[in-house]
Order: C-alpha cells, then structure tokens, then sequence
C-alpha cells in the first residue's frame, strides 16, 4: 500500500502541466521507474524538484544540468525516447 501511494504521488508530481515534459515524464514513471535502482528513483524525485523551465531547456537539449545527478536522470529519459 505504501509503495503505491508513494507512486501515485510522483504520478501527480510527474504531470506538469506542459506537453513536452508530461509526454517524457509519465511514460519514463509508468515504464521505467520501479526498475531503477534507488539512486536512479532518487534522481528522478530529485528531477521532479526542479522547475518546468528549466527541465524543457534539458529534455529539449538546450541546456545541460548543473548537477550530474540530474544530467544522469534526463539522459536516462531522453535515451529512452531516443534510442541510439
């Protein structure tokens, strides 16, 4: 029960508001989040911290995070919408 609300959470948190970040984040959250490894689940929650802004600039690679726990995390998400 716990391990479910926490996810319905960051479901909720994970909705943005804005297209571009919500097509990336709710995917990556339903299909990948619960087989990351908990540094990995820790950086996405981390992610979810930061400003729409900012994550647009990222995840539209306009931009870098400062933060390589955040870089990891965006990359993670961008390489799965944009396999090599």
């Amino acid at each position: 029960m716990e391990d479910n609300t926490e996810f319905n959470r960051l479901w909720w948190h994970s909705r943005r508001g804005m297209l571009e970040l919500d097509v990336l984040l709710l995917p990556f959250l339903e299909q990948a989040y619960r087989s990351l490894d908990p540094e990995d689940q820790a950086r996405y929650r981390k992610l979810l911290a930061c400003e729409d802004a900012d994550m647009w600039q990222w995840f539209m690679q306009r931009g870098r995070p400062e933060d390589p726990d955040l870089q990891r995390i965006v990359d993670m998400i961008l390489n799965r919408v944009q396999p090599d």
